[in-house]
């Protein structure tokens, strides 16, 4: 991640961040169409979920510019999902699901270089993620 990348996708998520809710919603009915098997991974009622999702980006992306700061985070998070059923080959799904929402709600200011931007990021982080709940041949595997 470039310091260019990391201002266009705080840039970015500024935009998105007041329509978080939508943003949300738009996610999670996206990722249950693609991949209807996690959908028993996730509470009936999404509200508090949503909500969850939202700040974890605001979070992470509020971060990047110190990446140390957000990887115990991402660790714990990552480790968590693992007891919810998480596996290694969800976390591509999850990254294609997060790039159309942001292309949906973002419209004409979804350019190529953000669209890298926020792929190069995620890959970063979801690597991260994977290596720290299922060991570093998890990660190699994607």
């Amino acid at each position: 991640m470039t310091p260019e990348q990391i201002t266009l996708i705080q840039q970015s998520f500024s935009k998105v961040a007041p329509i978080s809710e939508q943003a949300a919603v738009l996610f999670y009915d996206r990722l249950f169409e693609v991949a209807p098997s996690v959908r028993a991974m996730f509470p009936e009622d999404m509200t508090e979920q949503r909500k969850k999702l939202m700040g974890m980006l605001a979070a992470v992306v509020g971060g990047l510019s110190n990446l140390e700061s957000i990887l115990p985070a991402a660790s714990a998070l990552a480790k968590r999902h693992v007891a919810y059923g998480a596996k290694a080959e969800h976390y591509p799904v999850v990254g294609a699901t997060l790039l159309w929402t942001l292309e949906k709600g973002l419209g004409e200011a979804w350019t190529p270089d953000l669209a890298k931007a926020w792929t190069d990021t995620y890959g970063v982080l979801s690597g991260y993620m994977i290596s720290e709940a299922y060991g570093a041949q998890a990660q190699a595997a994607e």
